[in-house]
């Protein structure tokens, strides 16, 4: 059973490759929390590093009252939702860690992956904006593929 769950998961990542046009270097599980003005937040989703950017990918979800409930009042059915920032916009990215211990044990909040990135609008009163999304401490592998190498 594993090593069909693990095919799957495998056949998931080539596909995905496929359709982005791009390798997938590393991914985690995220919330969205704001930076992207098209988007209502919080919204849960893969948090992806790939060769062209930084991508957050909502998948659709629907729980079977939501569905009865749609159905009868004639909505919609929830959509799959992506944001993508170019390596040429990015900035800068950090895992922000909630380092004294008292507030780690009082009031406990999870890492927060910020990526400050270039809208690309030059008429903007702010050119650069950050966008925010909680993780956990394995956001941290994004990092490197998200971060500019520094000339020395």
């Amino acid at each position: 059973m594993a090593k069909k769950k693990e095919q799957s998961r495998t056949e998931f990542w080539v596909e995905y490759e496929k359709r982005y046009g791009e390798k997938v270097h590393a991914f985690v599980l995220g919330r969205y929390l704001s930076g992207w003005p098209d988007y209502p937040y919080p919204l849960w989703g893969l948090l992806i590093a790939t060769e062209g950017g930084f991508r957050f990918h909502h998948f659709p979800h629907e729980g079977w009252i939501q569905a009865l409930s749609r159905i009868t009042t004639g909505g919609e059915a929830p959509q799959e939702k992506t944001i993508f920032i170019p390596h040429d916009r990015i900035l800068s990215a950090e895992l922000r860690l909630e380092k004294r211990w008292w507030k780690k044990l009082l009031a406990y909040q999870p890492p927060l992956l910020a990526i400050r990135y270039h809208t690309g609008d030059p008429q903007a009163p702010e050119p650069a904006t950050d966008l925010l999304a909680e993780t956990d401490k394995e956001g941290k592998k994004l990092l490197p593929f998200l971060t500019k190498p520094t000339d020395s």
